[in-house]
């Protein structure tokens, strides 16, 4: 099977991504800033039917190039998953974004899956979920760091395939097992029927694992719902 590394492996996002790739039976390398503190992520291998699949747990930072080129060595597809609340949106995804370009094209690595926002997907010609008048100013705040690592994406060489996935903009089940049954859409929201339940963590980590694998879609932002 293949190589998969995730950063940002130990958020909810992240884990659920390293256990799908897992079962698959790919070398899992699960990056994180601090090992330590995320002891259970090697618990994640499998064995099964597609084979055994393996994680290692190493250290890596998102916002450092040669930190990103180490942990991507040898890999087949990278995901990044990673977020911080501690730094302001709009410096945190940006950096990410540039040392992820810079990183990648060091170690070889040319597909790039990132989790998204739906609120950064839009309702309107020009016009994103976070540009609604009553939207809260401290969520558009951090959409924005999306939107601004968008920006630096679209602006990098046409050598790496990178695809941003945005999930709806709601709370997103982090219980339910997942369904692996899910559509993506383009840079609008995908409309959901009534009654559609949230969209859950591990059908996310399904869609994320499923274009690193076999890529579909490229070089776009791209909704992923039921």
């Amino acid at each position: 099977m293949g190589k998969i590394a995730v950063f940002g492996a130990g958020g909810r996002a992240g884990r659920r991504t390293v256990a799908e790739a897992a079962s698959r039976g790919h070398q899992v390398t699960a990056v994180v800033r601090n090992p330590a503190q995320h002891t259970g992520l090697a618990a994640l291998a499998t064995t099964g039917a597609s084979g055994g699949g393996t994680v290692a747990v190493v250290a890596g930072d998102v916002t450092d190039a040669a930190s990103v080129a180490a942990a991507a060595a040898g890999h087949d597809a990278v995901v990044n998953a990673a977020a911080r609340l501690d730094v302001p949106s709009v410096e945190f995804f940006p950096a990410a974004a540039r040392a992820l370009i810079a990183g990648l094209r060091e170690a070889g690595v040319a597909r790039l899956v990132l989790v998204g926002i739906g609120t950064t997907l839009e309702v309107a010609p020009g016009v994103a979920v976070h540009d609604a008048p009553d939207f809260p100013p401290a969520n558009r705040a951090f959409s924005l760091g999306h939107t601004a690592e968008l920006d630096v994406l679209r602006a990098a060489d046409a050598d790496l395939d990178w695809l941003v996935l945005a999930p709806p903009p709601v709370m997103l089940d982090d219980t339910a097992p997942g369904t692996r049954t899910y559509r993506i859409g383009d840079h609008r929201l995908l409309p959901e029927p009534d009654g559609t339940p949230p969209f859950a963590y591990a059908d996310l980590a399904a869609a994320l694992v499923d274009e690193a694998e076999k890529p579909e879609h490229h070089r776009m932002l791209a909704a992923v719902a039921y």
